[in-house]
């Protein structure tokens, strides 16, 4: 994949969510066009939806997205053209950079939008993906489109 395509916003609908929930992280998923249209350089992220983090521990340091919603925007996505291309989540005091954590329980093809978040801002936010062959995330280019937020943020890729 070429790059990753943020239109503004929902970068601020992603950042009020990451507000809402600190100090635990949000999560939620990300839909864009399947099969991406033919000719494009990267990834548009269509729509976001946010999704429950149901993590039975520390969730400042942890999320998990039931099965169940999943399966169930998967099949509301049906037929429209759109499905889920990837998760997005936050890290609470910490840098826009996914954890071994995140890692671990990745999948090869979806994008993973990394937002840093903190008491007063969402200073950061970073694109990857995991390279199928090494199991590692690579970060990969990351486009916000239209009006920025008002706060400063750092957009890396």
């Amino acid at each position: 994949m070429k790059s990753v395509i943020l239109p503004a916003s929902l970068l601020a609908e992603m950042q009020a969510h990451g507000r809402t929930t600190y100090p635990e992280e949000c999560c939620g998923f990300l839909v864009g066009a399947v099969p991406e249209p033919e000719g494009t350089t990267g990834r548009t992220i269509l729509a976001l939806e946010p999704a429950g983090n149901v993590f039975d521990g520390e969730r400042r340091r942890r999320f998990l997205i039931p099965p169940e919603e999943l399966r169930k925007l998967e099949r509301n996505l049906e037929g429209t053209g759109r499905a889920v291309v990837g998760f997005y989540h936050s890290h609470p005091d910490h840098p826009a950079r996914p954890s071994q954590f995140d890692q671990d329980h990745a999948w090869p093809w979806y994008t993973y939008l990394v937002l840093a978040v903190t008491a007063s801002a969402t200073p950061a936010v970073a694109a990857f993906e995991l390279e199928p062959d090494s199991a590692t995330f690579r970060e990969v280019p990351l486009s916000v489109t239209g009006k920025r937020p008002s706060s400063p943020l750092v957009v890396r890729g």
